[in-house]
């Protein structure tokens, strides 16, 4: 096993059959130590944190793979808190795509004059480039095309995997009363054959959810969705 990347949430190790290990950490992106999915640095460090999000990932992972939706997961290991994956090729230098249901966080403070926070969205896409040294940019499906990263064709497949996925995710966690206001997703491409996938986790350090109307933390939305 040999150690490629180490990230902010996540270290990425390459195993000798050609797949990835992903070993989950405990630490969560947010600022001035409060958590937020859409934080391009490390706000906090939350015991527990890295076991949780996997947790979450095994089982969305298994049900969208159920689903035949392309993904790059192969196996977990809860105890090792790590995960098998497929080697993909990540878009460009790495993008982040968001998919929203209600006007909250960064989209409420760019569109503050046009819209009420916590307002209904329907399935807004948009993506972002990994960029921390000028705040993970927004860009269009037009400058996506113009500077080579994703033709308009690929943008089209990845807004249509992004809202089919998310819509699993948002309809699952309505299953316990929880409601799903925005979740990042990443996707690449298979190195094997060239096909677009779902890659990176799907947890609560990567969404918003709420209940009742109150934010609900990473760790205790994996208590609350995974329990009996």
């Amino acid at each position: 096993m040999q150690l490629i990347y180490k990230g902010k949430t996540k270290d990425v190790y390459s195993l000798r059959d050609g797949q990835i290990l992903l070993k989950f950490k405990d630490d969560v992106t947010g600022e001035n130590g409060v958590f937020d999915p859409g934080a391009n640095t490390v706000g906090l460090t939350i015991d527990g944190a890295g076991k949780s999000g996997l947790k979450m990932t095994q089982y969305f992972y298994e049900l969208i793979n159920s689903r035949n939706i392309p993904t790059h997961f192969i196996s977990a290991d809860l105890d090792d808190v790590s995960m098998v994956v497929k080697d993909a090729q990540v878009i460009g230098k790495g993008l982040e795509v968001i998919c929203r249901y209600r006007a909250v966080g960064s989209f409420f403070r760019r569109y503050a004059a046009y819209s009420e926070e916590g307002q209904k969205l329907d399935r807004f896409v948009e993506v972002t480039i990994k960029d921390d040294e000028r705040g993970d940019p927004t860009i269009s499906d037009d400058a996506l095309d113009m500077l080579g990263i994703l033709s308009k064709s690929a943008y089209q497949e990845l807004k249509q995997l992004t809202q089919q996925i998310c819509d699993i995710v948002k309809d699952e966690l309505a299953k316990k009363g929880l409601e799903l206001y925005d979740i990042k997703l990443e996707f690449g491409h298979d190195k094997s054959n060239g096909q677009l996938l779902l890659i990176d986790e799907i947890s609560g350090g990567n969404m918003r959810v709420y209940k009742d109307g109150q934010y609900v933390p990473p760790l205790e939305l994996e208590r609350l969705f995974l329990s009996e």
